[in-house]
């Protein structure tokens, strides 16, 4: 019987803590700049209690076409508390070597993208951005290729990842946003 009752106060203790909005996953728990500015958002501050689909972006990859299945994606599930972050970069056969000026003109004008986009940014391994870092740490490969994506739950935990030939739309990853998505809402 105590070993019940501690067992269900430590559950309790957890989804507390799990719970609060001031505990903040350490894969989270960084500072990037938004593309084309100067202002530095914390992405834990910024993100925390969403589920967050991050990208590795080029805006001359045979897969630049993933921009608007990514967009379509963040405006059917933001409102249940999904998001998209996007982070260009030039280490795929030099694929966006425009300024960060010139990468967000053409996301904007090309695909109306609206979802939050970051920072040029180093992906490869050896050079890579502290948040692709800390995605290779929590289990995930570095980027082969531009739009490799990444699922992060609420709490911040990395899900799973899909190689860039999967599409933003595909069955495997809306099917894995909505079971995230749901599995919030069902609470």
């Amino acid at each position: 019987m105590k070993n019940t009752l501690f067992a269900l106060g430590l559950t309790a203790v957890s989804a507390t803590v799990a719970a609060d909005p001031k505990s903040c996953s350490s894969l989270l728990d960084l500072d990037v700049r938004r593309l084309a500015g100067d202002e530095t958002v914390n992405l834990c501050e910024a993100y925390q209690g969403q589920v967050i689909l991050i990208v590795n972006t080029a805006s001359k990859c045979g897969f630049t076409p993933q921009y608007e299945g990514l967009e379509a994606l963040y405006r059917k599930y933001r409102d249940r508390g999904f998001v998209v972050l996007g982070f260009p970069s030039n280490d795929f056969a030099n694929q966006d070597p425009g300024s960060e000026e010139e990468i967000q003109k053409f996301c904007r004008l090309t695909y109306s993208v609206e979802f939050p986009m970051f920072e040029k940014v180093g992906v490869k391994k050896g050079r890579a951005a502290p948040l692709f870092e800390r995605l290779a740490a929590a289990g995930a490969p570095y980027p082969k290729w531009n739009f490799y994506k990444y699922l992060i739950d609420r709490n911040g935990n990395l899900v799973d990842h899909y190689i860039s030939t999967t599409g933003p739309e595909s069955a495997k990853v809306v099917k894995a946003i909505e079971k995230l998505l749901s599995f919030q809402d069902s609470k």
